[in-house]
């Protein structure tokens, strides 16, 4: 049965895994063997990567290291370099995020929900008065976003039946105007307000722990 047959109709978490997770597991599983982490992981990390238009996936064992598991496409994400402000600026929030909940029954095949806005987000909007710093921010299938990560129906299919596996609590998604690991951010502070500075150095930070394998 095809994707689209499934659209708005799957009803439940547990309906996606039993339409989608055979597959989705033989798919991923030798992407695990070769980093030598288990399927399922004990909790992964995204990163997502605006100007490279990727989202790569990173995952560890019980105390293990985070290993590099394998890159996704970015199919479409509206809006340009620079943090989500306002609701309606079309913007690709950027910042340390947390997956929610999963959405079985998106109009966009499938989606997992960021928690944007976050307390930082919400604090920098209070001291400029910002009311309404938008939401409903998700990462999901197809190949349109207005202010989400769309990353294609097969993708979406791999990660979200990962993520109900390990729980939403073990997943977190960091998303970066640029790669850090390539070039500072710096350069993208310029003509945005003076907080910018310090939040694209803990995005920094925390991709300066996923050191970047060349090949990836």
């Amino acid at each position: 049965m095809s994707n689209a047959a499934f659209s708005y109709v799957h009803g439940s978490v547990e309906n996606v895994v039993a339409a989608y997770g055979p597959l989705a597991e033989i798919r991923m599983k030798p992407y695990f063997m070769r980093a030598e982490v288990d399927y399922p992981p004990r909790d992964i990390v995204l990163l997502a990567t605006k100007e490279e238009k990727a989202l790569e996936l990173w995952a560890r064992n019980d105390n293990g290291d985070f290993r590099f598991i394998r890159s996704y496409p970015v199919r479409k994400a509206s809006g340009g370099p620079g943090p989500k402000l306002r609701e309606g600026d079309k913007q690709v929030p950027e910042g340390i995020y947390r997956i929610t909940h999963l959405n079985p029954d998106s109009r966009f095949h499938l989606s997992m929900r960021l928690n944007y806005p976050n307390s930082y987000d919400l604090m920098r909007a209070a001291k400029e008065g910002r009311t309404d710093p938008g939401g409903d921010i998700y990462i999901h299938g197809k190949a349109e976003s207005v202010g989400c990560l769309a990353i294609g129906d097969i993708a979406i299919e791999e990660l979200f039946v990962l993520v109900s596996h390990i729980g939403v609590g073990n997943t977190s998604v960091i998303i970066a105007p640029r790669d850090p690991r390539r070039e500072p951010l710096d350069g993208f502070a310029a003509n945005l307000p003076r907080w910018a500075v310090e939040l694209y150095a803990d995005i920094s930070r925390e991709f300066a722990k996923y050191p970047r394998n060349e090949e990836i």
